[in-house]
């Protein structure tokens, strides 16, 4: 797995006004990506990370402008597989 250290997400009009689309707000995409719980490669060169804020799980689309910089493509609700993951992983991480 390519593994990604996300230290600065790049904002500007046209994410922060989509993000407001999905009901999500900045602050839970960088709650969601600190206890991100997996991420994988998405298509075009963009990448999927799946996180928890205190209530939600959260699916964030990033694209890589620099080895730690990315701008921020969308945020939404996590779908069904996507939760189930999750849950697998956290379930696993309990009994270690």
């Amino acid at each position: 797995m390519t593994r990604i250290k996300v230290r600065e997400l790049v904002w500007d009009q046209r994410n922060v006004e989509h993000i407001k689309k999905h009901n999500v707000n900045q602050q839970e995409i960088h709650v969601s990506i600190r206890n991100a719980a997996y991420h994988k490669k998405a298509h075009s060169g963009r990448y999927l990370m799946v996180g928890r804020t205190d209530k939600r799980i959260i699916t964030v689309i990033l694209r890589r402008l620099q080895p730690t910089m990315y701008y921020l493509v969308t945020a939404r609700d996590a779908n069904k597989k996507e939760r189930r993951d999750v849950y697998e992983k956290e379930g696993k991480s309990k009994k270690k």
